[in-house]
């Protein structure tokens, strides 16, 4: 029995791409690997998509008339169906480009359309058409997660918690200052429940709009795994890992430490997935590193179980989460302000605040490259114990 041919829609409102689309791929058609639909407008595309509930691969310019691109990129996030879609645009509208990357497009092309590049796209888009389908078959995990990952494609240029969780057993700041336009760092901070709270530091392989992507959708993938039944961090971390690696045929990585503090004790119970090892600032200015677990970074070995790290925080002992757009920044000298400036400048600051370590820090750093261009994120999370404060 022969093998049906894979529908790609292309919503178009220029009567020219249909014939170029089809001539380009004649060959594919006629063997009956592809088969391509058209459309004018997102109106018609949503009635193509109705009578064709076996297309899950959608090619979509921005501006057309009745329906464009965008309000159907939104029509598409609002059904049940499992639709990716590239998005096609002028060169250098990179306005309407992110606006269609937070309403859920996979990928962009730009016109004038490079059909070399199309013919790559669309086979990138099949590839991870099918690893999608694969894994939403054989985890039911995924479905749980998939409002989180909506929600996060809508911010996904917010990486920042929306509400700091300080108390009187706590004081926390964190701090992200992308070095392009979107950044390939993360950080977050969250309760896990009433006596702990969960603190996240990540750097993605790669910096833009990729890069982002898959920050947000682990993110999103780390709370869903930890806000429920929660486990150890080293476990969170397994189950994160895998629902990443069914799904990333670009191979991106992503290093990240994932630590729980329990605020009734200073116990931090951690999992560092390959991350920049964190500091311990001591209340009387001693400052140490949090030891490694030895785990790989998240998104490229399937199987690997995580192992998990325990410290002790004493009351106004302070934990410095950094990435290594601090410790790596350098000056016009090209020189590096490395992990022993770091624990230098951190020496000075033990007892005082989170905020006042965070902004410190990052001054610091800013001052020790100068005029040098910013060539990577500058993020860092610090969390100062504190119980019985006042």
């Amino acid at each position: 029995m022969s093998k049906s041919p894979t529908q790609v829609l292309v919503v178009d409102d220029e009567e020219d791409l249909e014939l170029l689309v089809r001539q380009k791929f004649r060959r594919r058609i006629r063997d009956g690997d592809l088969k391509f639909l058209f459309a004018h407008n997102g109106k018609e595309a949503l009635e193509v998509l109705q009578e064709h509930p076996d297309v899950y691969l959608v090619l979509s310019d921005i501006n057309m008339p009745v329906m464009d691109g965008l309000t159907l990129l939104s029509q598409l996030a609002d059904s049940d169906k499992d639709v990716q879609a590239v998005i096609v645009s002028a060169y250098g509208d990179m306005k309407n480009i992110r606006t269609a990357m937070n309403r859920g497009a996979f990928d962009f092309l730009t016109k004038p359309i490079d059909f070399n590049d199309l013919e790559a796209t669309i086979e990138k888009g099949l590839k991870h058409v099918q690893a999608l389908q694969a894994a939403l078959e054989t985890r039911d995990r995924l479905v749980a997660v998939k409002q989180e990952l909506e929600m996060a494609r809508d911010v996904q240029m917010s990486f920042r918690p929306k509400e700091i969780p300080n108390s009187k057993t706590h004081d926390i700041k964190g701090i992200i200052l992308p070095a392009r336009e979107v950044g390939g760092d993360l950080y977050d901070f969250f309760y896990i429940d009433e006596s702990r709270i969960g603190l996240v530091i990540a750097d993605v392989s790669g910096k833009g709009v990729p890069a982002a992507l898959f920050t947000t959708v682990t993110r999103a993938l780390l709370r869903a795994s930890s806000s429920k039944d929660y486990s150890t961090p080293g476990e969170c971390l397994t189950i994160v890992n895998e629902l990443l690696c069914e799904n990333n045929p670009s191979c991106i990585f992503i290093t990240l430490f994932f630590g729980v503090l329990d605020l009734r004790n200073g116990e931090l119970h951690y999992s560092n997935a390959g991350h920049n090892l964190p500091r311990l600032l001591r209340a009387d200015s001693r400052v140490e590193v949090v030891p490694k677990t030895n785990n790989v970074v998240l998104g490229i070995q399937p199987g690997h179980t995580y192992n998990n790290g325990q410290v002790q925080l004493r009351p106004d002992d302070t934990l410095f989460l950094y990435t290594d757009g601090i410790t790596e920044a350098e000056n016009l000298q090209d020189e590096e302000f490395t992990e022993t400036r770091l624990d230098q400048s951190l020496a000075e600051l033990a007892g005082v605040s989170s905020e006042r370590v965070a902004t410190k820090i990052v001054d610091v750093v800013r001052d020790f490259a100068g005029d040098a261009p910013q060539s990577d994120d500058i993020t860092c999370v610090v969390t100062r114990f504190r119980p019985g404060a006042s």
